[in-house]
């Protein structure tokens, strides 16, 4: 059974989901703890599942580096197997990215490498793109630059605001991370 640590930073619709799908007994992986680098509303649905949180809240710390150096120590004590961010909105330190790579892996409401970053919708729409996506990458040391594992095409459609845009974005990212977490625990998919 592969262990899974889940990272956030806001309400966490994403990480219900894969809770959903990860509470069903034929999935082959278990969430042993979700974290977060603030007092994020997330961690209740974490709690509902009966699931171990932890927050390491980033204004506690001196440095970025400092933070990374606490959040990899409550990492360890979960052993994780994989580490998924699922709106994480903050960069790993390379510290963390060292340690635990290539077992993380994180979630973008984008069609990688097209608008990386914290606004891929809004710039998805700024840019007038007639479709954009979903997609699964492992982390690396940079912003939304590491390996794609899966992803899918989503359209622009008339008149789509962020909002909108992002709502038909969120059920494709969530069956994408699904679907990768999924693979990497049957073998399917190895991390290299």
């Amino acid at each position: 059974m592969l262990k899974v640590a889940v990272l956030i930073s806001g309400a966490g619709s994403n990480l219900r989901a894969f809770l959903e799908t990860v509470s069903e007994s034929t999935f082959p992986a278990r969430v042993v703890a979700v974290g977060a680098d603030r007092d994020a509303d997330g961690l209740s649905h974490a709690t509902h599942f009966e699931v171990p949180t932890f927050s390491v809240p980033f204004r506690d710390f001196a440095s970025r580096d400092e933070w990374g150096a606490a959040l990899a120590a409550q990492l360890r004590t979960y052993a994780p197997d994989l580490i998924v961010l699922s709106g994480l909105m903050r960069l790993l330190p390379q510290a963390v990215v060292d340690e635990f790579a290539p077992r993380i892996v994180n979630t973008h409401p984008a069609y990688l490498p097209e608008f990386p970053g914290a606004h891929g919708v809004r710039d998805a729409l700024a840019a007038g793109a007639v479709e954009t996506g979903a997609s699964v990458i492992q982390v690396d040391g940079g912003v939304d630059s590491g390996p794609i594992l899966a992803q899918e095409r989503v359209p622009v459609e008339p008149g789509d605001t962020e909002p909108t845009l992002h709502a038909r974005i969120k059920p494709v990212e969530r069956r994408l991370l699904s679907d990768v977490v999924r693979r990497i625990a049957t073998g399917d998919l190895i991390l290299t």
